[in-house]
């Protein structure tokens, strides 16, 4: 049975994740903030930005998915070096804390993979996105290198998503035509729910894609390639 670290699993797209993985009756390691409201496999109440160690795991570990994330839109003149210091310390320097601290874990794993989260952002410029795209375009780069370093034991790659229906992104949609101007924007002309990435996720973790290793994945309706 496949075992499957899970960081960020309360909410969004982690719960989506813990919930199709569960479903194959594969076992969910959940480490999160806020307690969640699933029976997984193993839980750790932890907060990534605290100075704690995270929690020990034995045994091996086949995939590892580092959900935590932020979405701080402000025009560049407004932000303050602590914005940019803050994003990049939950999306980049939590998402290192994680893989170092689980790294012999995985290790262990015949099939081990590792999944990050960037942006579309980092791949199509737009406005007031300065200080995520910074971090997430930082953690693409990572996702490179590790996957070259950790080849062929532990593949690596990233899912770059477009705007989510996620309680993250809750602000932006958060009224009939914020959420008809969001819909519009993608050539699909809907917004991504959370089922749309964990599908993502799900296939990038298993076993048809172990040929698959330091990849970007635009999971995003089409919003960075297509002008429709």
């Amino acid at each position: 049975m496949k075992t499957t670290l899970i960081i960020g699993a309360s909410s969004g797209i982690g719960k989506a994740l813990a919930n199709k993985l569960m479903k194959q009756k594969e076992s969910v390691i959940a480490i999160s903030r806020n307690l969640p409201d699933a029976n997984f496999s193993h839980y750790h109440q932890h907060d990534i930005l605290s100075d704690h160690e995270l929690p020990k795991i034995e045994g091996a570990i086949d995939g590892l998915v580092y959900c935590p994330g932020s979405i701080n839109l402000k025009p560049f003149r407004t932000l303050k070096q602590q914005d940019f210091e803050n994003d990049f310390k939950l999306n980049v320097l939590g998402a290192i804390k994680s893989i170092q601290a689980y790294s012999s874990n995985l290790q262990l794993s015949k099939n081990a993979s590792i999944v990050l989260f960037s942006t579309v952002a980092v791949q199509t410029g737009m406005s007031f996105h300065s200080s995520v795209a910074t971090s997430k375009g930082a953690i693409e780069g990572l996702a490179k290198a590790l996957a070259a370093e950790f080849s062929p034991k532990i593949r690596v790659n990233v899912v770059a998503p477009s705007l989510t229906n996620t309680p993250l992104a809750e602000k932006l949609i958060n009224t009939s035509d914020k959420l008809e101007a969001s819909h519009n924007r993608h050539p699909l002309k809907r917004i991504g729910q959370a089922d749309d990435i964990a599908n993502s996720v799900e296939f990038l973790l298993s076993e048809n894609a172990s040929w698959i290793t330091g990849q970007i994945f635009h999971v995003d309706g089409g919003l960075s390639s297509l002008k429709v």
